[in-house]
């Protein structure tokens, strides 16, 4: 048969019917207790791209559910089936004989395998229990069968790919007796299954879904967590167990290993009550009552395993937040060191280690706590550095709440806001358009024109700016006021020409007014392009005529960002007033806004929703109008229109009455 042995594409079994189709995601199983977490995702790294998918590189439950297409590879090709290519045709008898003879040798391979009865039972249940939409009462029914079927046998099968699936599917459906079971079952192998590329998916479900053995679990990494956290499969499994599952306790059993053998040796857990509290406290509880050499020795240990890491950037455990929490911990530790001089050296060896891999780290806590803590202490050339490895991943850092905080800290600190104008904050005004669409992205350019603002940034965001403060007053010779001044110049530019081409879709958005409106109140230069950029939409016509789209004064966020525009400021609750901006002219946008809209509008909204705009408009013209203005504006109220803005239900009537009132005074 050799036209047919030539056709060397695979074809689908007869089961399938054809090639699977896509998975189809919006189709999902009624949720239950069992994927509780499953949204839990480690933080991405900025160096790395978003997936389009919206999955995560280790999500092993889209693993577990393309077992099929994998599986469909070893099935027995049905003679129906078959691609040939232009050869003679043959005997079609001939070919299904052909097909018998293929089906008795892959069913001999099969059972020649270990525990191949075992796995071809497991594989009857299992169909069944892992099907999307069943009753809870039915799966559970099979979940148990599954168990009677592979109990005691787990460890012996669970290296197998498929066998692998079958017991993630035990635990992922399973209730706490099935799950406990299996995790005693696998007891002093975990380190193993680390390290494969299929059971590495089951250690994390059991470290998620199985609390009262996560300790025990994490224990037999000891002394092994640097080479797991270096190895291909394992390093994932560590990295889940440290950001997403631990607790304190936990997380200083996988850090241990950081810290040095003398450490390791001197410091074995049973994991009783004191020993949980002492790890509580992380390094410093290590380092308490070590002096001398010893407490040298454990920090000379501490940075020489970091540097292996560091080393091993290609690796990927650069991006762990393990890694950054044992950075962060010898940079706390260096900071306490009494000796100057020594103090400085450790700071300096260890930057120099890390310096090219910065950007891998910005985006956990711990990590962009480091990073901050190097631009903080930094010379000019190390912050010069320091900027160089980040510039290319500004837009990410900008829409990332632990990333950007790294970028607030050097527009804090560093004296050289040429280089922070050209390398930063350029390219975040670029990104306007984008990062105007998320609450980071917004804070990322509220924090050009107005940092630590109690409007846009919380108590506790602006606590966890301020911490470098103290180290700014002695690194930094450049005044706070003079810094922010020269970013906030650095930035108008670029945001005012983004209100000129942007600016009439942006404010129609929530958060996008709130951006608008902070532009044109706190950026410096000539605004009156992006005056007339506001103003055109309110020129249409009133109300709208397109149902779908609202005029803007409809809009309650756009109407208000009007009115503080007329004000110039925002309303202060501590004084009971209005806080004018110095860099805006509220009178200027009060003459646009007569040229622009014009009389039929103004009183269209009048008697519509934009009374209390229109009034403040009103009190604008009074107090800082033009004698000429204020006789056009004043014409545009006649007794006719006054007398039906008294009969309308309008909100703000009253206010709006007594603005035309004033008018006339």
């Amino acid at each position: 048969m050799p036209g047919l042995q030539s056709a060397s594409k695979k074809r689908p079994a007869v089961s399938q019917g054809g090639p699977k189709p896509k998975k189809q995601h919006s189709e999902k199983p009624p949720s239950t207790k069992f994927e509780e977490g499953k949204i839990q995702k480690r933080s991405r790294p900025v160096t790395q791209p978003i997936p389009a998918s919206g999955l995560s590189d280790n999500d092993e439950d889209e693993e577990e559910d393309n077992f099929d297409e994998e599986e469909a590879g070893d099935q027995v090709i049905a003679p129906d089936e078959m691609i040939v290519d232009d050869a003679p045709s043959k005997d079609p008898n001939a070919a299904r004989e052909s097909h018998k003879v293929q089906r008795v040798l892959q069913d001999q391979r099969r059972a020649a395998k270990p525990h191949s009865q075992l796995l071809a039972d497991a594989k009857l249940v299992w169909s069944l229990a892992r099907q999307k939409s069943i009753p809870s009462a039915e799966r559970q029914k099979h979940v148990k069968d599954l168990m009677k079927v592979t109990q005691g046998k787990v460890k012996d099968i669970v290296l197998k790919h498929d066998a692998s699936r079958i017991i993630q599917t035990v635990v992922k459906y399973g209730g706490q007796k099935e799950r406990d079971q299996v995790a005693m079952e696998l007891k002093g192998h975990y380190k193993a299954l680390a390290q494969s590329k299929y059971s590495k998916f089951l250690v994390t479900k059991l470290i998620r879904l199985c609390p009262a053995h996560r300790a025990s679990i994490l224990l037999e990494f000891q002394s092994h967590v640097l080479r797991l956290l270096l190895h291909r499969e394992a390093s994932a499994v560590l990295a889940d167990s440290f950001e997403l599952y631990a607790n304190a306790y936990e997380r200083s059993i996988l850090l241990r290993d950081f810290y040095g053998k003398e450490v390791a040796l001197f410091s074995q857990t049973q994991g009783s009550e004191p020993e949980k509290a002492n790890a509580r406290k992380g390094f410093p509880g290590v380092l308490e009552g070590l002096e001398g050499e010893r407490r040298k020795r454990v920090l000379v240990a501490l940075k020489e395993n970091l540097t292996t890491i560091f080393n091993n950037s290609d690796k990927g455990a650069i991006t762990h937040a393990i890694v950054h929490r044992a950075l962060w911990e010898y940079l706390n530790a260096v900071n306490d060191t009494e000796d100057e001089s020594e103090r400085e050296k450790l700071r300096k060896e260890i930057f120099e280690s890390c310096q090219d891999v910065l950007a891998e780290m910005v985006h956990t806590k711990d990590g962009s706590r480091a990073v901050r803590d190097f631009i903080a202490y930094g010379t000019a050339k190390d912050r010069k550095q320091i900027i160089k490895a980040i510039k290319p991943h500004v837009e990410r850092m900008c829409i990332d709440d632990e990333a950007q905080l790294v970028l607030f800290t050097a527009l804090d600190v560093i004296d050289d806001t040429k280089l922070t104008a050209k390398s930063l904050v350029s390219d975040i005004t670029a990104h306007a358009p984008t990062l105007i669409n998320t609450p980071q992205g917004r804070r990322a350019l509220f924090y050009l024109l107005v940092p630590r603002s109690r409007r846009h940034f919380t108590p506790a965001q602006i606590a966890i700016i301020a911490e470098t403060d103290p180290i700014r007053g002695k690194t930094s010779k450049k005044s706070a006021d003079v810094r922010e001044g020269e970013i906030r110049a650095a930035a108008s530019e670029g945001l005012l020409k983004f209100i000129e081409d942007n600016g009439a879709g942006a404010a129609r958005d929530t958060g996008g007014s709130l951006v608008v409106l902070e532009i044109m109140l706190y950026a410096d230069g000539d605004k009156s392009s992006a005056i007339q950029s506001l103003l055109q939409p309110l020129a249409s016509i009133y109300p709208s005529e397109d149902a779908s789209k609202l005029h803007p004064i409809d809009l309650p966020h756009t109407s208000r960002m009007y009115k503080s525009l007329f004000q110039g400021g925002h309303f202060s609750h501590s004084s009971k007033s209005v806080v004018r901006s110095p860099s805006f002219s509220p009178s200027a946008f009060a003459s646009a806004f007569i040229s622009v809209v014009g009389k039929d509008l103004t009183v269209s909204m009048a008697e519509g929703e934009g009374a209390f705009v229109i009034a403040e408009f009103l009190q604008r013209i009074r107090e800082e109008g033009s004698t000429e203005e204020k006789r056009t504006v004043k014409g545009w109220f006649s007794e006719d229109v006054v007398e039906r803005i008294k009969k309308s239900e309008t909100k703000g009537r009253n206010v709006l009455l007594e603005k035309i009132n004033s008018l006339s005074l």
